[in-house]
């Protein structure tokens, strides 16, 4: 795995000199839904007999994870690709293609969780009652590590920053609205109960609300169908 430490290295250094944006950025969409759906609604309506906020507060850090780990490296990939041509500096190097994908996949991986880690430590403001133990924290990296494959493979094929927004407003979106997050899947007709439950943030939302073994066995079923396709990818760039 010779070149993996020096990638990781190299994002431990962007991440550290925009450390402060990185924070702020993760953390006001999420606190703005903790308000309006805490303060705002979480008083007024319960779900399973439950505090809305109880509900909600697994869907947001869900979601969060979801949104961070896609944009955020699938947006990197893009801008180095098509606009900063400095990825073709990492295919000349001496680092095969399979060790920078893991090794480009596992940082951003490791940013999601500290994302994630600033949401849960806001959640405590909102008496959410969150239970964190070891089976939520893997679905947390789970989740992480499928969206974050995901957007590796966007930023590998899509060919302009436009089309980028694009694919987020039709893949990412949808998906914060429809997987469970904010209300439960019964509402939905029964044959889209069926097709919803098979994306990842599903599973994951559905795993931190209820537990099961099915849930972490979903997100590595997804993870062993996008990491080999984003090390193929990656080497047909090279």
């Amino acid at each position: 795995m010779s070149g993996f430490m020096p990638v990781l290295w190299k994002e431990w250094v962007l991440f550290r000199g925009k450390i402060v944006d990185i924070t702020l950025a993760a953390l006001t969409g999420p606190l703005l839904y903790l308000a309006a759906f805490g303060w705002g609604l979480g008083g007024a309506l319960t779900v399973d007999g439950g505090p809305y906020m109880t509900f909600v507060m697994p869907g947001i850090i869900a979601m969060n994870g979801m949104t961070q780990g896609f944009s955020v490296i699938a947006n990197d990939i893009n801008m180095a690709r098509i606009y900063q041509k400095t990825f073709e500096t990492v295919m000349i190097s001496p680092i095969s293609m399979p060790v920078f994908t893991v090794a480009r996949i596992t940082a951003n991986v490791l940013r999601c969780l500290y994302s994630a880690a600033l949401i849960v430590a806001a959640s405590f403001l909102f008496r959410a009652g969150l239970r964190i133990d070891w089976y939520f924290i893997l679905l947390l990296l789970l989740n992480c590590a499928v969206f974050s494959t995901m957007g590796f493979i966007a930023g590998l094929l899509i060919d302009s920053h436009a089309d980028m927004a694009k694919t987020s407003n039709f893949v990412i979106t949808p998906m914060s609205f429809l997987c469970g997050t904010f209300f439960p899947l019964d509402r939905f007709p029964l044959i889209l109960q069926k097709i919803i439950g098979l994306l990842p943030l599903t599973q994951t939302v559905k795993g931190m609300r209820d537990g099961g073994v099915l849930p972490p066995l979903a997100l590595l079923a997804w993870l062993a169908l996008l990491l080999p396709a984003a090390i193929l990818l990656c080497k047909r760039a090279e």
